[in-house]
């Protein structure tokens, strides 16, 4: 419930079923700043120590804290559009070339500049309490149209709009749709 709760990070496999299971995606490195930009609530980023205790138990308790405080103070609720409190597992070309490596972008600073640019140094399975999965409707409307928003993604004519490095290779949406 919204008063007993955790935010728990998931590894790439995970967060790929689980977007799946509601027909969602991970969101692109662009999709990522819009979101941040469109937020309601914008929360400072608050890093802890670096260390193998980042993906501890009490790493992810002792920063969930810190969110429910940040969001407590700020006049926060649940359900309004949040940014800048984790950085988010993205879909990217680099994960096509880097298999079984997890791609992470964000956590954004108030001035809108990420602490996080594209990474893909971990492992697939890895996951700490800065982590946090987003998830985008796969649909999209052109024109008052809906479209399936893979297809966007990995067309020449809209894929700039949405996505930074321009049109996802068909591998990347593979794997994407693990």
């Amino acid at each position: 419930s919204n008063s007993d709760h955790v935010r728990v990070p998931l590894g790439l496999p995970a967060a790929l079923r689980v977007a799946d299971a509601f027909d969602m995606i991970l969101p692109t490195t662009r999709m990522v700043d819009a979101i941040y930009a469109q937020a309601d609530l914008r929360l400072s980023p608050r890093p802890m120590s670096p260390g193998p205790q980042m993906s501890s138990t009490d790493y992810f308790l002792r920063h969930d804290a810190t969110l429910d405080a940040q969001m407590s103070r700020a006049g926060g609720r649940h359900g309004v559009l949040l940014a800048g409190h984790k950085k988010d597992l993205v879909i990217a070309n680099r994960l096509s070339s880097n298999r079984g490596r997890v791609a992470i972008y964000g956590w954004h600073r108030s001035n809108g500049d990420p602490i996080q640019p594209l990474s893909t140094v971990h492992g697939e399975y890895y996951a700490d309490y800065s982590h946090g999965i987003r998830l985008v409707s796969r649909t999209a409307y052109v024109n008052g149209r809906p479209v399936d928003l893979r297809g966007l993604l990995t067309d020449g004519t809209y894929a700039g709009m949405l996505n930074s490095e321009g049109a996802l290779s068909s591998a990347t949406m593979r794997l994407a749709a693990l």
